[in-house]
């Protein structure tokens, strides 16, 4: 059994595809060929009557953002971090809650759920206020344990 010759023509020695390297005919340009029909070519602008590149066609509204804007316009506060810096210096479990809400802020807005953006954004704000209120209440029930400590102390040892 014989093998088959090489790709490309038999007299070729490099073993070229055909129809790579040819030089094109009178008349004619190397590269793609012509535009299919009805796409203008690179660099032109598209023809009487149709729309420009990125515009809507006829009977389409223009694009614009996710959902409705907030009520008066103003952004929606998430208190990423306000929870941020109560969890690192307050109340952990409460701050992790108050990060949770907060980054479900901005996600819930974009998709148009703005009830549900305003009602994470409070929530974040009250779980941030929980922590440091908790914070303030552990370390004001410290400093009095401490103190009667020390009272207690100083009071048997005269």
């Amino acid at each position: 059994m014989t093998t088959p010759p090489p790709y490309g023509n038999p007299g070729d020695p490099y073993g070229q595809q055909p129809g790579y390297g040819q030089q094109p005919g009178y008349g004619q340009q190397p590269g793609y060929g012509q535009q299919p029909y009805g796409q203008p070519g690179y660099g032109q602008q598209p023809g009487y009557g149709q729309p420009a590149y990125g515009t809507p066609p006829p009977g389409y509204p223009a694009p614009g953002g996710f959902g409705t804007p907030p009520p008066g316009g103003a952004p929606i506060p998430n208190y990423l971090w306000q929870s941020i810096v109560v969890t690192l210096l307050c109340c952990l479990p409460a701050g992790i809650v108050a990060i949770v809400n907060a980054t479900r802020v901005q996600p819930k807005q974009q998709l148009g759920d703005i009830q549900g953006a305003l009602d994470c954004s409070k929530r974040a704000r009250t779980w941030c206020i929980v922590s440091a209120v908790s914070a303030v209440a552990f370390w004001v029930l410290y400093v009095i344990v401490f103190v009667i400590i020390i009272g207690s102390i100083s009071s048997s040892s005269s």
